[in-house]
């Protein structure tokens, strides 16, 4: 995990303010197409995904204003990631296709843990079930 995480880090430093924005416009028809992964051997992706658009479209909105901007920039990163058709492994690939853009998740969730299960906690959200620990 340590190496996913600094890919991680590496990705959410370039993630502005701006281009936060403009994946905010994009999260509604990107929030559809995650509902269509079919990844049997990571069950938890598609709800982890729609918990991140979810938590970037609050921050990015002013609904939710406790959340830092870390967070925010790794999960739009996990998002944009997770979006592109080509990652380190490809989709295409039987079984694994989603192996990447699970551990890119896992990773935003890992270190954003905290700040992630107490904006869960507001929401009415199972943290456990997002983390796959339910």
């Amino acid at each position: 995990m340590p190496e996913i995480a600094k890919f991680v880090n590496s990705g959410a430093a370039t993630i502005s303010p701006a281009l936060a924005e403009k994946v905010l416009r994009q999260l509604p028809q990107w929030k559809l197409e995650f509902t269509q992964i079919d990844a049997p051997k990571f069950p938890h992706l598609v709800d982890q995904l729609e918990f991140l658009a979810d938590a970037t479209e609050d921050a990015m909105e002013g609904v939710y204003k406790e959340l830092p901007f870390v967070a925010v920039a790794q999960a739009v990163f996990a998002l944009i990631y997770a979006h592109k058709k080509m990652g380190i492994i490809p989709e295409s690939i039987m079984d694994l296709g989603r192996a990447d853009d699970s551990s890119v998740v896992r990773a935003v969730l890992i270190q954003n843990e905290k700040a992630f299960a107490i904006y869960a906690g507001k929401q009415g959200v199972d943290w456990r079930r997002i983390t796959s620990q339910a």
